[in-house]
């Protein structure tokens, strides 16, 4: 069971995880303008009506500062978390290791973050990435009901290994 517990959003106001009317889709990322996770989170963007349509409030929370998250997540349409002394992370049992950047099924998505965010960094139209608590966090996801009962759970081997849409909304069913 997950306790009810209440968070300040980096975007301002309080996000209540469990929400007592709606799943909750809590993600564990790794640290703000991290470039993998970027890429995973415009998918969550691209598909965020249909995930709030079955039912399903996103929750992300990275390993940052709010300071430092701000630049990078202004725009998405959910509730964003910093933790930057982990403790959330050791609460739900969130990982780092090597294996998040040494695993060669990240390599591709590395490359692809990498490519869509580096240009646009260099030429001052995105912030840099902060990797402050490491670069080596693991990704994980739970899929939380409204009475705190852990519905279902992934936890990365990997920095690329989360949950897809299509995977959540199979989780929720």
């Amino acid at each position: 069971m997950i306790e009810v517990r209440e968070w300040e959003a980096v975007q301002g106001g309080v996000v209540r995880v469990p929400d007592p009317e709606r799943l909750v889709h809590l993600q564990f990322r790794r640290f703000a303008g991290c470039p993998v996770c970027n890429l995973h989170l415009r998918t969550i963007v691209a598909r965020h009506d249909e995930i709030r349509a079955r039912g399903i409030t996103e929750v992300v929370v990275f390993h940052s500062s709010a300071a430092e998250l701000l630049p990078h997540v202004r725009d998405l349409p959910f509730a964003v978390i910093g933790d930057p002394e982990k403790r959330l992370y050791a609460e739900f049992g969130v990982e780092s290791a090597p294996r998040a950047l040494l695993d060669p099924r990240a390599w591709g998505a590395i490359v692809r973050g990498l490519a869509r965010d580096l240009v646009p960094a260099i030429r001052g139209r995105r912030p840099l990435p902060t990797p402050s608590g490491g670069r080596l966090g693991l990704p994980a996801d739970f899929l939380i009901a409204p009475d705190g009962r852990l519905i279902a759970e992934k936890r990365g081997v990997h920095a690329d290994d989360q949950w897809s849409v299509d995977e959540l909304l199979a989780a929720a069913t």
